[in-house]
């Protein structure tokens, strides 16, 4: 991931086709040392293809992806008076999961591109 987040930098800042070099001097300046097999295998899927291109194609395919959260909203919806009591279990889980997000976000111990 962050050698295609780096890809992405690289190509956002004007330069239309990334090499190695430009993708390195990217993770170096965050203090990442660059694996070169993977940074050639982001570098040969993405040659040839527009930064465009490929995001729009991620975007369609995300599209097919699964939330979750509907499955909820529809087992409640089709329980009748049932379905109320288990919106109301989701929705104290949810608030449950919320509350243990915020203590843990203060200090992870990694960067951006850990």
């Amino acid at each position: 991931m962050r050698y295609v987040a780096a890809y992405l930098l690289a190509a956002l800042g004007g330069n239309e086709k990334p090499e190695a070099k430009d993708i390195k001097k990217i993770l170096d300046s965050v203090g990442i040392e660059a694996d070169d097999t993977r940074l050639q295998k982001v570098i040969s899927e993405l040659s040839g293809k527009s930064v465009e291109e490929v995001i729009a194609s991620g975007c369609s395919k995300l599209a097919s992806v699964p939330a979750g959260g509907a499955v909820a909203v529809a087992s409640s919806a089709a329980g009748g008076a049932g379905g109320a009591a288990a919106s109301t279990a989701v929705e104290e889980k949810k608030e449950e999961k919320k509350e243990e997000s915020e203590e843990s976000d203060d200090d992870m111990g990694f960067g951006l591109f850990d």
